[in-house]
C-alpha cells in the first residue's frame, strides 16, 4: 500500500481545485493529465469577471456551469446565453464546472448544482444571462476608467471594446484584470438583450463538448484514473430489504490482484483489486449468504394485485375535479378501460461508478452526478466528516435520466475507501448489479370511465391512478393517502408545469397510493410518460365511440388551450394527417404538456402479418417558449423517440421472490438501429416562457404509436411492453 503522504502528493499533482477554477487530471493518452494540471494553474491567474466568468489574456472565455452535462447540451446552451450578453467571440468560449465544495466555501455563489426535471437551462437562464451582462458592464467600465471617457461612448462586441471617437480598441483579455477589480453591478442596473436580436443564443452553434467526446479527452466517471488507484467490484443483496449474512474472504484471498474483501454498509460486499476485472472475477467466486426479510416472496403478480386493489379503494387523493363526472357519464354513451404500466429501469450506458479517496482529514470523490450538492452531503456522511471537509469533482455523465440524482454508489465508494485510508478506490458496478439495484419508474394502473354525448363531445371523464409514490418512498411516515403532486403530471387544471390540454365539462382524477418494497425514483419524464398514455389512448377510444376523427375530436376540446392546439396542429400538418395514409401505414397522434412545454407527436406504423409492429416515422412538435439552440432541441426530441420506443417495445422490470429478474441487455433490451424511425421535428416557439425539453416530449411518443397500432389492427393495447402482446 502506498504511503498516505506520497499518495496525497501524487494526487494533488493531477488535481487542482481552487476558488478560481477546477480541473481534473486523468491518466489517459496524449499527456492529458499534465495538460489539465497546467490549465488549472493558468486558471488561478485568470481574472474572474463575476463568479461565472474568467477571461484570460489570450481572450479565452471560461464560462462556469453549475449544472451537470449528461449529453443533453445544457453546458453549451448556458454558455451561449452568457456569450450573447457578454458579446464575445464564440470560438473563444470554453466551459468549466465548479465544485460544490467551492460553492460552499464561497457561501453558495453558484447557487444549486441540481440537474433534473428538464430545468438545466430554464431555471438558470436568468442569472446566467445576467452574469454575462454584468461582465460586459464591468469591461466597459474598465475601459472607460482607463481611457477617461464616459462609458456611454463605448460599444462592445465580438470580444472587443471600442471608442469610436478616438479609435481606441481593447480586447476583453486586456481589460479583464481591471474589470475584475470593479464591483459587480446589481441586476436591476442591467438590461438583457431581446431574443429577437440574439446573435449567438437561439442559433445552431456547435456543442462545446463534442470534439473532446470524439477524441477521447472528455472524462466520464468510468475514465477516472489516479496515482495508486485500486478498483472495486460490489455485490448488494439481490433481495430488496435484505442484508449480509456472512461471506468467506479466505476463499478468494489468493485470486490474482485481490487486495481486500470488505463490507459496504450492511447490505453489500466489495472486492478491491489491482484491476476491476480481477475484482469482478474474484467477487463472482466469493461465497456469500444473505439474510432476506420475512416478506421477500413478493412478485410482479402480487404487486399487480395490490395496484388492482388500489383501483377500488375509497382511500385516494383528489388531484383535479370539477362538475359531476359520475352523473354526466351515466347519461351518455359510456366507455371503460384499465391500463397498466410496468416498472422501468434507467439502463444508462455508463453503469453507476465513483472514485473516492478518504483520509481522516478529508474525503474527495470523482463521480458522475445530477446533484452535486446532494452527492457532497452523502460523501461527507459516509466519510464521517463535516461537509466542509468533503469535495465532489463532477465528470461528464454517460446517461442520467434521473438515476444519478440518487447517490447510493457514492456512499458505497466512500464506505470502501474509508477502510483503505489514503488510497483512491474506483468503484464500478457491473451491468447486472446496475440492473438489479436501480430506482425504477413506479408501476401503475389506471382505470378510466368516460362518456360521449349526442353531439359527439366528451360529457365527463373519471380517472383513478393506482401506484407507488416516489415522494412517499422517500418519506416512510407518509400514509397510503398522502398526496404526491407528481402523480398528476399532465392532469393539472391550472397552467404551469403539466396542464391538461382539454376542456372537459365534468372531470374527476384521483390517485390511490400503493406501497411496494421496490425502490422507485425519477425516470426520464416520470409520471408524464404514463399519464399521457392513459389519457391520450383513452381519448382515442372516446373518439371512436363518438365516430369522429381523433384529430378533430381533440381540436374541439382545445379552444381554451391555444398552445396545446398549436403543437397538435403543427405535428398533424407536418405529417399530412388530412391526406390518406400510405399503403400499409397507419397513423396515430397524441399531445401533452410536461415540464413546462407543449408537445405533440404523429406516428406512422405498420404491423406485419405475424404481428410485428414497425414504427416508420414520428413527427414531433414542441413549444418550449424560448429556444437557445435548435440543434440541441432537435437532438433531445430524437433521443426522446428512441428512449420512449425502447420502453414501449421491449422494457419492463419484473420481480420474482423479492428480486429483479432482468440482468443485462439480453433481457432488458434497448432500441436497435434498425428499429429507429425517421424523426421529423417541428419547433413552435411562442417565446413568452422558458420550458423544458429533455423530458417534455417523451410522453407523447408511446400513445401516438399505440393509437396507430389500434388503427392498423383494431386492437387496443392497454398493457406494456409490446413484446408481451400478440397484435394479430
Amino acid at each position: 500500500m502506498p504511503r498516505k503522504g506520497s499518495t496525497r502528493r501524487l494526487l494533488l499533482q493531477g488535481v487542482a481545485a481552487t476558488g478560481g477554477g477546477f480541473a481534473l487530471g486523468v491518466a489517459i493518452p496524449g499527456g492529458v493529465q499534465q495538460t489539465h494540471a497546467k490549465r488549472a494553474l493558468a486558471q488561478m491567474a485568470e481574472p474572474e469577471v463575476t463568479a461565472w466568468l474568467q477571461i484570460g489574456a489570450d481572450d479565452l472565455i471560461t464560462v462556469r456551469v453549475a449544472r451537470s452535462e449528461m449529453g443533453q447540451g445544457t453546458a453549451t446552451g448556458l454558455a451561449q446565453l452568457v456569450a450573447e450578453e457578454l458579446g464575445c467571440d464564440w470560438s473563444k468560449v470554453k466551459i468549466d464546472f465548479p465544485t460544490p465544495g467551492q460553492n460552499l466555501a464561497r457561501q453558495g455563489i453558484w447557487r444549486d448544482f441540481v440537474t433534473s426535471g428538464s430545468r438545466g437551462i430554464r431555471t438558470s437562464q436568468e442569472y446566467m444571462r445576467t452574469a454575462g451582462a454584468a461582465a460586459r458592464h464591468m469591461l466597459l467600465g474598465a475601459a472607460a476608467a482607463i481611457w477617461k471617457v464616459p462609458a456611454a461612448e463605448l460599444t462592445s462586441g465580438n470580444g472587443l471594446v471600442l471608442h469610436r471617437r478616438s479609435g481606441r480598441v481593447a480586447t476583453y483579455g486586456r481589460l479583464a484584470p481591471f474589470a475584475a477589480k470593479l464591483a459587480v453591478p446589481e441586476p436591476q442596473q442591467l438590461r438583457l438583450s431581446e431574443p429577437s436580436k440574439w446573435r449567438i443564443a437561439g442559433k445552431r452553434v456547435k456543442r462545446l463538448d463534442t470534439a473532446d467526446k470524439l477524441n477521447g479527452r472528455a472524462v466520464f466517471g468510468i475514465d477516472v484514473k489516479l496515482p495508486g488507484m485500486l478498483s472495486a467490484a460490489i455485490k448488494d443483496c439481490p433481495v430488496f430489504g435484505g442484508t449480509i449474512g456472512s461471506f468467506d474472504a479466505a476463499a478468494i484471498a489468493t485470486k490474482p490482484g485481490v487486495r481486500y474483501v470488505l463490507k459496504a454498509g450492511e447490505t453489500a460486499v466489495a472486492v478491491v483489486a489491482d484491476t476491476w476485472w480481477q475484482a469482478h472475477q474474484a467477487l463472482s467466486a466469493l461465497p456469500i449468504t444473505w439474510q432476506n426479510p420475512p416478506d421477500a416472496l413478493f412478485s410482479s403478480e402480487s404487486i399487480a394485485e395490490s395496484l388492482k386493489e388500489g383501483l377500488e379503494t375509497r382511500d385516494a387523493f383528489i388531484g383535479t375535479a370539477h362538475g359531476d363526472a359520475l352523473k354526466a357519464i351515466a347519461s351518455s354513451r359510456r366507455s371503460d378501460a384499465i391500463y397498466s404500466m410496468p416498472f422501468l429501469h434507467h439502463a444508462t450506458l455508463e453503469p453507476m461508478n465513483a472514485t473516492a479517496l478518504w483520509t481522516p482529514e478529508r474525503v474527495e470523490v470523482w463521480a458522475p452526478t445530477q446533484n452535486a450538492d446532494g452527492a457532497l452531503k452523502v460523501a461527507a456522511q459516509a466519510a464521517g466528516l463535516p461537509v466542509a471537509q468533503a469535495e465532489i469533482y463532477r465528470t461528464h455523465i454517460g446517461g442520467g435520466f434521473g438515476r444519478r440524482t440518487r447517490h447510493d454508489y457514492i456512499r458505497q465508494a466512500v464506505e470502501i475507501a474509508r477502510q483503505i485510508p489514503g488510497v483512491p478506490v474506483k468503484l464500478l458496478w457491473s451491468r447486472e448489479e446496475d440492473t438489479a439495484h436501480g430506482f425504477y419508474r413506479p408501476a401503475t394502473q389506471c382505470r378510466l370511465s368516460g362518456g360521449v354525448d349526442d353531439k359527439g363531445e366528451i360529457a365527463g371523464l373519471i380517472m383513478r391512478v393506482s401506484g407507488q409514490s416516489i415522494i412517499a418512498s422517500q418519506t416512510p411516515k407518509a400514509t397510503q393517502s398522502s398526496k404526491d403532486p407528481r402523480m398528476f403530471q399532465g392532469f393539472f387544471a391550472e397552467a404551469g408545469e403539466a396542464q391538461i390540454g382539454y376542456s372537459i365539462p365534468n372531470l374527476y382524477i384521483d390517485h390511490a397510493m400503493r406501497r411496494t418494497p421496490v425502490p422507485v425514483g425519477s425516470w426520464r419524464g416520470v409520471h408524464s410518460t404514463q399519464n399521457a398514455i392513459y389519457l391520450e389512448c383513452f381519448v382515442d377510444e372516446l373518439a371512436k365511440s363518438a365516430g369522429r376523427d381523433p384529430y378533430e375530436f381533440r381540436r374541439s376540446m382545445m379552444k381554451a388551450h391555444p398552445n396545446h392546439l398549436a403543437v397538435l396542429t403543427a405535428a398533424a400538418e407536418k405529417a399530412r394527417w388530412s391526406q390518406p395514409d400510405p399503403p400499409g401505414i397507419f397513423r396515430g397522434l397524441a399531445q401533452a404538456m410536461a415540464y413546462g412545454s407543449y408537445c405533440a407527436a404523429v406516428a406512422e406504423v405498420s404491423v406485419s402479418a405475424d404481428g410485428k409492429p414497425k414504427v416508420h416515422r414520428v413527427v414531433m412538435a414542441i413549444d418550449a417558449g424560448q429556444i437557445v439552440n435548435p440543434d440541441l432541441v432537435e437532438a433531445q426530441l430524437e433521443g426522446s423517440v428512441a428512449f420512449a420506443l425502447s420502453a414501449l417495445l421491449h422494457q419492463e422490470i419484473t420481480i420474482k421472490d423479492g428480486r429483479v429478474v432482468e440482468a443485462n441487455f439480453d433481457s432488458y433490451d434497448v432500441l436497435r438501429l434498425a428499429e429507429m424511425p425517421v424523426v421529423e421535428c417541428v419547433l413552435v416557439p411562442s417565446g413568452d416562457f422558458w420550458g423544458g425539453v429533455g423530458e417534455a416530449a417523451i410522453g407523447v411518443v408511446a400513445p401516438a404509436v399505440l393509437n396507430a397500432i389500434c388503427a392498423a389492427t383494431g386492437k387496443r393495447v392497454r398493457t406494456l411492453p409490446l413484446k408481451n402482446i400478440k397484435l394479430i
